[in-house]
């Protein structure tokens, strides 16, 4: 997953200023399993449009 992905789905979930601030490793993991979530949502979606 490419870092721009990751920030783009972290302004998502209400968590880029976290990040800016203190870095991934500061992220609950109940949140990086919702950015998991979402970019799985992301790709099936563009999946879906490429059929």
């Amino acid at each position: 997953m490419s870092d721009r992905l990751k920030y783009e789905l972290a302004q998502e979930l209400g968590v880029a200023d976290l990040v800016c601030r203190e870095g991934w490793g500061s992220v609950s993991s109940r949140n990086c399993g919702n950015l998991v979530r979402l970019a799985i949502e992301r790709a099936e979606r563009a999946m879906m449009q490429g059929q």
